[in-house]
C-alpha cells in the first residue's frame, strides 16, 4: 500500500479562515447579547449598543487566537483526514462492480 502524502493548510490560510469565522461567530453575539441586554434591563439602546459591542470586541479577540491555535493542532493530525478519500473510492468501485456485472449478466441473457 502506498503512503498517503497530505497537504497541511499554510499558517496564512488557518489565519484568514479564523478572521472569517469570527466575523460570522462574532456578529451572531453582537445580536445575541443586543436582545438578551434590551429585554432584560432597563438600559437605554445606546447603553446596550455599548454593552453588546464590548462583549463581541473581547469574543473576536479571544476566540480569533483560540481558534487560530485549535486550527494548527489540527492541520498536524493526520488522523481522520484519509477516511473520506478511501469511503467514496470504495463506493466507486462497488457502483462500478454492480454495474459491471447486470451488463455480464444482461449479455449472458442475449446470448
Amino acid at each position: 500500500m502506498t503512503k498517503t502524502i497530505y497537504k497541511k493548510d499554510s499558517p496564512t490560510r488557518s489565519i484568514l479562515k479564523a478572521i472569517s469565522w469570527r466575523f460570522v461567530a462574532s456578529g451572531a453575539t453582537f445580536i445575541i447579547s443586543f436582545v438578551v441586554f434590551r429585554h432584560s434591563t432597563d438600559k437605554t439602546d445606546s447603553q446596550v449598543l455599548q454593552y453588546a459591542t464590548a462583549i463581541a470586541s473581547v469574543d473576536v479577540v479571544v476566540k480569533l487566537v483560540l481558534y487560530y491555535l485549535h486550527e494548527r493542532l489540527w492541520t498536524n493530525i493526520d488522523w481522520g483526514k484519509y477516511w473520506t478519500r478511501r469511503a467514496w473510492r470504495r463506493k466507486y468501485r462497488n457502483m462500478h462492480k454492480a454495474a459491471e456485472e447486470r451488463q455480464n449478466v444482461e449479455q449472458k441473457n442475449n446470448n
